[in-house]
């Protein structure tokens, strides 16, 4: 009976640890891209953010801005849910923020629970003060080497039903061999960034399917509904590239399973073709 009791405690506290470890155990997964990239933009990095819902890495997130600050990007781009809608905490939000906007300049866009959290337009304020550009159906253009990049930012469908005519409204005027850059937290509209003819594009929202099992991918996502499409990586099809970042905090469900959190980064390299 003893044996049984010491056994059943030693698995509870593995199961305990491995779960602690697929919740935490923060990654940084790094990839190129080369198709059709400014020469100027060689070698440019960008990091992407997505998903924190107000999960902390350390005191003062020191363990995600450590993690950030030894990749050295160029630029952030945080593609939504900074907090969580069922336990909204700004503070949380902005300590990640204030620390990581002294590594590099950061882009954001909504997701569904900055909206549904009713504190979006405090949100919004705050990375605004503290030096952050809100792409809330907006453009923004960066410049390197004599380069420039297009960066779009659409505002979460939840409040953007029109979202096709407003980027399409974005992309008008722009030169006909622009790179463009699009921000958004839905990676379940992928067509439309397709049609859009848009040349990069930064998701979250999917949570990498919550759970991942091998040879089949993530389980669930929202949206997506169960053994969803879009959950991690990199997503091609005609002249549009989709990035699907698996995120770094949870929602209802409250494990990762084979599924740790996740940073993201590209580098653009410039192909001379």
């Amino acid at each position: 009976m003893k044996f049984f009791k010491n056994k059943v405690i030693c698995s509870f506290l593995c199961l305990a640890g491995f779960l602690y470890w697929q919740n935490n155990g923060l990654i940084l997964t790094q990839t190129t891209y080369t198709k059709k990239v400014p020469k100027g933009f060689d070698g440019y990095k960008i990091l992407q953010v997505s998903d924190l819902q107000n999960k902390c890495f350390g005191q003062n997130q020191e363990r995600i801005l450590e993690k950030i600050r030894n990749a050295a990007p160029d630029i952030i781009v945080i593609t939504g849910d900074l907090i969580d809608r069922n336990r909204t905490n700004l503070d949380t939000a902005m300590t990640f923020v204030e620390g990581a906007v002294n590594i590099a300049p950061i882009y954001y866009v909504s997701g569904n629970h900055e909206h549904q959290s009713g504190y979006f337009e405090e949100l919004a304020e705050e990375l605004t003060e503290a030096g952050v550009t809100v792409l809330q159906n907006g453009k923004s253009v960066l410049q390197k080497n004599g380069d420039m990049i297009e960066l779009i930012g659409l505002a979460d469908k939840r409040v953007n039903p029109y979202y096709q005519e407003v980027l399409a409204t974005l992309l008008k005027g722009s030169e006909e061999d622009a790179f463009q850059i699009l921000l958004s937290h839905r990676p379940e509209l992928f067509e439309a960034y397709v049609a859009s003819g848009v040349n990069l594009a930064f998701t979250g929202h999917a949570h990498g399917g919550q759970i991942r099992l091998p040879f089949i991918g993530g389980i669930f996502a929202p949206n997506q509904g169960f053994f969803p499409v879009y959950t991690s990586g990199v997503y091609e099809k005609k002249n549009t590239a989709m990035v699907v970042s698996r995120g770094l905090g949870n929602s209802t469900f409250p494990f990762r399973i084979f599924n740790r959190p996740e940073l993201v980064m590209i580098t653009l390299r410039y192909e001379n073709i």
